[in-house]
């Protein structure tokens, strides 16, 4: 099920690195990179807080194999397009915000998940917080490469939906079975993430400035 559920979110944040690469006017080797860092950089980010060496991207090839063949259909579809209107590009656009929100909620519950099952289920700021790091690791490596401000410091609730739903799988977990918990877990992150790009939630942002005279 784990494995399911993180190829599944392999996919999703891949084609979310597509899209910010294709902004970014990356060629295809930069498409790759970035589509393949943002769909395992996530799990990466998870194994070595938790000590799993060498990390599962690099034990078992289908992770990249997967975020690879996501990249080239892609690529595929962008050479075949090549321009297109305003209105797809905003629908790809959409598209793009659910994958990520797919994947955020995906590796955040697996990355907590993961914390239990090596044996640091009784340590929940550790569970929580690994939760939290493999869901937006993938995505502040991409903006880290693609030279933008990470999203999760400045868009959208980004981390803070990682948070609550990382929170959720493991008070639910408690008292229902694994799957329900983790589906219960994933469908918070996506909710939060879908409302807050519909609505356009941010956080507070504060700025202090100098007065002039």
């Amino acid at each position: 099920m784990v494995f399911i559920l993180e190829l599944i979110g392999t996919v999703a944040f891949a084609f979310s690195g597509c899209m910010v690469a294709n902004s970014k006017k990356m060629d295809i080797f930069g498409v790759w990179v970035l589509g393949t860092v943002t769909a395992v950089g996530g799990g990466a980010v998870r194994d070595v807080l938790l000590g799993i060496f060498p990390p599962n991207m690099f034990r078992h090839g289908s992770y990249v194999a997967v975020a690879t063949l996501t990249v080239a259909l892609w690529l595929l579809m962008a050479a075949r397009k090549g321009t297109v209107s305003r209105a797809i590009f905003k629908k790809l656009t959409w598209i793009m915000d659910i994958s990520d929100s797919i994947g955020l909620g995906i590796f955040a519950v697996v990355g907590s998940q993961t914390a239990i099952n090596v044996g640091y289920g009784d340590n929940w700021f550790l569970v929580i917080f690994v939760g939290v790091m493999t869901g937006v690791g993938g995505g502040l490596l991409r903006d880290v490469m693609a030279n933008m401000t990470p999203m999760i410091f400045c868009k959208r609730i980004y981390a803070i939906a990682a948070l609550a739903g990382s929170l959720i799988y493991v008070v639910t977990i408690q008292f229902v079975p694994e799957l329900i918990a983790v589906i219960i877990g994933t469908g918070t992150v996506f909710i939060i993430r879908t409302l807050a790009s519909a609505r356009r939630w941010d956080l507070p942002v504060f700025v202090l400035e100098q007065k002039i005279k």
